[in-house]
C-alpha cells in the first residue's frame, strides 16, 4: 500500500463534507470568526442527556463501586437541585477538589448544568495552595474528598465566599457547620439508580457560556485559572472522534459509521480528572458515547492489569509512563491484556521506541500522540495510526476546526514558514479566551482567537507539528507541570539558598524530572534532604526536586542577570533516571 492514500487536507474535506457527521460551519465567538463542528453537543448539560440513551450500561467503575449512565443521570439531576436550593446559580463558582472517584463526574456535570462554573483544584497541591485556588476563584461551594477537607479545613476563614463544603466518604459527625456529608444528597454510589427521577435544571446556557476554571501554573509563580466555555469543553466530543475517522481515510478506507450496537469502549483512566485531558478528553467523550470509565485511586501497573482483565479494558494511556510500566512489568505475561485496542498519551515526551514496543506487545492496537495545554481544553494535535509509525517524533496535526501556525518569538511577530522554528500560535473552537482576573496574562497569551503556546515548534510541509522545546520555563514530569519559578522561590525562602535554579533530569519514563541547583549564602549549611524536606512542606510532593546539587559560586548568569540553565544541565548528565 501506498502511503498515504489521502493528503490531510483532502482528508479533512472528506470529513467535513456538508451533511457529514463532521461537518463544519463558521461562527463569531468574541467577534473572531471560527470553525466549529456543526453537530457538537451545545453544553456540558447536554452530554449528560446524550448519555442517558445508554441507561443500562455501566459508565463508572471504582473498586466495588459500579455505576449505570441512568444512576449517574438522577445522582446529576439530584446534586444539581440541593445546588440550587443551596442558591447556587449561572456564573457562581463551585470548586470541586478530590481524587478520581465516582462521584467527581456527578459533582462535575450537576454544578455545570446549572450554568455554575466548576473549578476543578489539583488534588495534590497542599493546603495552602487550594486555599488559593478558592479564594481566587471566590468558590461559593466546594466538593471534597477527606483528604482534600483535611487539608482545607484549616484554611476555610480565609475563604470567605465558601458558604458550603460537601464532603463524599467521610463517616462520622462533622464539627464544622458549613460541612455536609455528600450521601446526605445522593447516597452511596451503588444506590443512585434508586434516586429519584428528577429532570436537568433548565437554565438558559449558551456553547460560549463560561464552564470552568482550570489552574494552571504560570511563570509569575502564582497559578492562573483558564477560563473555559461550553464550547471549549464539548469540542474534544468530535475531535477524537475526527482523528479516528481521519486514520481509515488516508489508508484510504471509509471509515464506518456510528454503531449503537457495538461493543461499549472501555476505558481505565489513569490521568487525573482535574486535569483537562481528563475531563475534556475522556470523561466528556466518554459521557456522549456510551463509554465505560475504569477508576483507580492511584496507578500502579499491577491493579492496573487486573482491571484490564477484569473489566476487558479496550483503551489506556495518558502520559507515556503508563505504557512503558505495563509493557516492561514483569508480570504482565500473567494476566490476559489483549481487549486492549489503543493506547495513547501526551503531556511528556515520549520516545519513538514506545511506538515499536506497543506494536511488538499489541500487534492489532493503534498508538498514538497529541500535544495540548491547558488553554487548548486538552488535545489540539493527534498522531495515530500509520501516521504515528512513520512521525514517531511528531505530535500529529490539527483536526479540521483547527489552525496552526509558528510565529517569531519576539515581536514584531512574523509567520514563519514550513520546518522553520518558532512559538507555536494555536486557534479553534477549543481554544481559551482568557484567564480568570487576570488582564495583563489574558493579553499576553490570547491575541485574536489564537493562543500563544510558549512552545517552541516547527510544521512540515503536511502540517505535521514537532515540539522542539519549551519557550516557558517549565517542566513537564509524567504529564504535571512544573514551573521553575515556583520552586525556585520557595527554595529561595529558605534562609541559606542565596542562589537557585530547577532544571530537568532526563527520565525514560516521565519524560524528565526536577533537579535543582543552588548556591548558598557565605557561611550557611544546609544539606539536600533538608532542602527537600522545606520544599516538601511547601508544595505538592510531584513539584519536589528529586536531586538537590550545590554549586560553589553565585550561578552563571547572561548580561541580562538571567541565570544560564543550559551551563548547568551538566550537573545531573550522569544521573538521567531511566
Amino acid at each position: 500500500m501506498v502511503w498515504p492514500a489521502r493528503s490531510i487536507a483532502d482528508c479533512h474535506a472528506i470529513l467535513t463534507a456538508p451533511g457529514s457527521r463532521f461537518e463544519t460551519e463558521t461562527v463569531l465567538i468574541d467577534g473572531v470568526p471560527t470553525t466549529v463542528w456543526k453537530n457538537c453537543p451545545a453544553t456540558l448539560r447536554d452530554l449528560v442527556t446524550n448519555g442517558r440513551a445508554f441507561a443500562a450500561r455501566d459508565f463508572l467503575v471504582y473498586d466495588n463501586d459500579r455505576a449505570t449512565f441512568e444512576g449517574f443521570h438522577r445522582a446529576v439531576a439530584t446534586l444539581a437541585a440541593q445546588l440550587a436550593a443551596d442558591g447556587v446559580g449561572k456564573g457562581d463558582r463551585v470548586a470541586l477538589v478530590m481524587r478520581n472517584l465516582p462521584e467527581w463526574p456527578v459533582a462535575f456535570f450537576a454544578a455545570a448544568s446549572l450554568g455554575a462554573i466548576v473549578t476543578p483544584l489539583n488534588a495534590w497541591w497542599t493546603g495552602a495552595e487550594l486555599q488559593y485556588g478558592l479564594a481566587d476563584s471566590g468558590a461559593r461551594v466546594a466538593i471534597v474528598d477527606p483528604e482534600r477537607l483535611d487539608r482545607i479545613v484549616e484554611h476555610l476563614p480565609t475563604c470567605p465566599a465558601i458558604e458550603t463544603v460537601y464532603v463524599c466518604r467521610q463517616g462520622g459527625s462533622l464539627a464544622d457547620p458549613r460541612v455536609r456529608h455528600l450521601e446526605s444528597v445522593i447516597g452511596p454510589v451503588n444506590g443512585w439508580e434508586d434516586l429519584p427521577d428528577l429532570a436537568l435544571p433548565t437554565t438558559p446556557i449558551l456553547p460560549d457560556d463560561p464552564a470552568t476554571i482550570f489552574y494552571t501554573s504560570g511563570t509569575t509563580g502564582k497559578p492562573k485559572g483558564a477560563l473555559g466555555t461550553h464550547r471549549t469543553m464539548t469540542t474534544n466530543v468530535m475531535t477524537t472522534g475526527a482523528a479516528l475517522a481521519r486514520a481509515f481515510l488516508r489508508r484510504g478506507e471509509t471509515p464506518p459509521a456510528p454503531d449503537p450496537a457495538a461493543p461499549q469502549r472501555v476505558t481505565l483512566l489513569v490521568v487525573p480528572m482535574f486535569h483537562v485531558t481528563g475531563c475534556s478528553a475522556t470523561l466528556c467523550g466518554a459521557l456522549n458515547n456510551g463509554g465505560r470509565l475504569v477508576l483507580m485511586r492511584k496507578w500502579d501497573p499491577l491493579e492496573g492489569m487486573v482491571l484490564i482483565e477484569r473489566e476487558k479494558v479496550t483503551a489506556t494511556g495518558g502520559v507515556p509512563t503508563i505504557a512503558w510500566q505495563l509493557i516492561e512489568h514483569p508480570q504482565r505475561a500473567d494476566f490476559d491484556l489483549s481487549s486492549i485496542e489503543s493506547i495513547s498519551y501526551g503531556g511528556a515526551p515520549s520516545a519513538p521506541e514506545l511506538v515499536r514496543r506497543i506494536k511488538e506487545v499489541w500487534p492489532n492496537a493503534s498508538a498514538g500522540n497529541g500535544w495540548g495545554m491547558t488553554e487548548t481544553s486538552a488535545t489540539f494535535t493527534n498522531n495515530n495510526s500509520q501516521d504515528y509509525e512513520h512521525r514517531p517524533d511528531s505530535c500529529g496535526v490539527a483536526p479540521a476546526v483547527g489552525e496552526m501556525k509558528i510565529m517569531t518569538v519576539d515581536e514584531p511577530f512574523r509567520q514563519l514558514g514550513p520546518n522553520e522554528v518558532g512559538e507555536l500560535w494555536c486557534k479553534g473552537p477549543m481554544v481559551l479566551r482568557s484567564y480568570w482576573n487576570k488582564p495583563e496574562a489574558t493579553a499576553q497569551t490570547f491575541v485574536d482567537g489564537w493562543v500563544r503556546t510558549g512552545d517552541l515548534a516547527r510544521l512540515d510541509e503536511e502540517g505535521f507539528c514537532f515540539i522542539i522545546d519549551r519557550a516557558k520555563d517549565m517542566l513537564i514530569r509524567g504529564g504535571e507541570n512544573i514551573y521553575c519559578i515556583e520552586v525556585e522561590n520557595v527554595l529561595y525562602d529558605h534562609p541559606a539558598v542565596m542562589d537557585a535554579a530547577l532544571i530537568g533530569i532526563p527520565h525514560r519514563t516521565l519524560g524528565e524530572e526536577p533537579g535543582a541547583v543552588v548556591t548558598l549564602k557565605p557561611g550557611a549549611r544546609a544539606t539536600e534532604q533538608e532542602l527537600r524536606a522545606f520544599v516538601l512542606e511547601r508544595l505538592a510532593a510531584f513539584k519536589a526536586p528529586v536531586r538537590i546539587a550545590f554549586w560553589p559560586e553565585t550561578l552563571p548568569r547572561n548580561a541580562n542577570g538571567k541565570i544560564m540553565k543550559s551551563d548547568l544541565k551538566t550537573v545531573f548528565a550522569e544521573e538521567s533516571v531511566a
